[in-house]
């Protein structure tokens, strides 16, 4: 591998659309080589041309069609909420995805999983505060944003490999292991 430079703090925040995109596509040619290595699986991967319905892309296999939110978060990090769209609700089998990755070299993992089974709506998020706009308006008032839900952190359960997720996502029988 060639010598690589170490990436600053300021590249991570400066070019952090540009991390999340990468780190999107890293993540969905994991869950791709992962299917393909221990089954020969085709993934169908979808993205929306605009991202205000709750999902930043969908990932079908068989008869199994993910919506997923997906959010970032390296090693370390003290980040206790995700912001989560309540149109993602609407959505079969919704979820929400926190790629965590090490800042150094972006290896990924674990992850942090909100959702359900496949073929099960979004856990209910009707409870969770509604977020709010992080600058004030005119007069200084952070107003509501009612399409965003603030989920803590502990609302997530932390899934430790890629294996694991894609259980989580398809299913054991849709796993990618072949069967002996």
């Amino acid at each position: 591998m060639p010598n690589i430079k170490a990436l600053n703090v300021a590249d991570h925040s400066l070019h952090s659309s540009y991390r999340e995109m990468l780190l999107e596509h890293l993540f969905v040619g994991e869950v791709m080589r992962h299917l393909w290595v221990s089954g020969g699986k085709r993934l169908e991967i979808l993205k929306p041309q605009v991202d205000d319905t709750g999902y930043d892309l969908v990932l079908e296999l068989g008869q199994i069609v993910r919506h997923i939110q997906h959010k970032t978060s390296f090693g370390g990090s003290t980040v206790r909420r995700f912001n989560i769209n309540a149109g993602l609700a609407v959505k079969p089998s919704g979820c929400v995805i926190c790629i965590q990755f090490k800042k150094e070299n972006l290896d990924l993992g674990p992850f942090l999983w909100f959702g359900a089974a496949p073929g099960k709506p979004l856990l209910d998020i009707s409870g969770f505060p509604t977020a709010k706009h992080t600058k004030g308006n005119a007069k200084g008032v952070k107003t509501q944003r009612p399409n965003l839900k603030v989920v803590p952190y502990s609302a997530f359960e932390q899934v430790p490999d890629i294996d694991q997720l894609i259980v989580k996502l398809f299913g054991a029988q849709n796993d990618g292991k072949r069967s002996q």
